[in-house]
């Protein structure tokens, strides 16, 4: 399994784990498992504390289960953050040949490690969740923070030594804020189990980052 299959499969793993149903083949509250009286499976729906366990049928626990949809803002927040994340490989790209400091360097492998494969996840998060046609989700670009201009990025692969290090460091914070937004945007207004595990580990790791980018400079 490739990485972006395996960072895609943790995050749709963690939104079905949320679930309060658990789809087992069928067992009482004592642990005998049975299924219907026809013989077919059964899924057994945990009660509250002091409340007995619920028999439900495949299609009725499909019913209860919480409805986590993909809406607009899931989907702007994926199509957005992949060219995001694209833009951040674009800088990073550079820094081999350019960068004087060996952290820097590194600083610039490790982004292009993580966000290289989370682009792959987040592509086929969209081919699982195609955006309905009228979906504001899914057309169109809005302005994103923390992107540099095209004016910028020419000046970042134009500098060399100490101060392409200064720059590099400066417009990869700016762009790490950006999507720690973007991030908890999708995380107030979206509503899919998958969406939110991706943004989670982007506020993780790129707050994590933007911190040590600060002590670099």
């Amino acid at each position: 399994m490739d990485m972006a299959n395996a960072l895609l499969g943790r995050f749709l793993g963690a939104a079905l784990a949320a679930s309060l149903l658990l789809p087992l083949a069928g067992c009482t509250g004592g642990g005998s498992p049975r299924g219907a009286g026809d013989g077919s499976p059964v899924v057994v729906a945990p009660g509250r504390p002091g409340e007995r366990s619920r028999t439900l049928t495949p299609e009725q626990a499909a019913r209860q289960r919480p409805d986590d949809s993909p809406n607009a803002a899931d989907r702007a927040y994926v199509r957005r953050m992949i060219e995001h994340h694209r833009q951040a490989l674009t800088m990073s790209a550079l820094a081999p040949d350019r960068a004087s400091a060996d952290g820097v360097r590194r600083l610039a492998e490790r982004i292009a490690a993580a966000q290289g494969p989370e682009i792959g996840a987040m592509e086929k998060w969209q081919a699982r969740y195609p955006a309905p046609a009228g979906d504001p989700g899914g057309h169109g670009h809005g302005a994103m923070p923390g992107m540099a201009t095209e004016q910028q990025l020419r000046e970042l692969a134009d500098a060399r030594g100490a101060a392409f290090d200064r720059l590099f460091l400066s417009l990869m914070t700016a762009h790490h804020q950006g999507a720690v937004t973007m991030a908890g945007e999708a995380l107030a207004q979206g509503n899919n189990g998958a969406v939110e595990e991706m943004a989670n580990e982007v506020v993780a790791v790129q707050s994590a980052e933007i911190h040590r980018m600060r002590a670099m400079g």
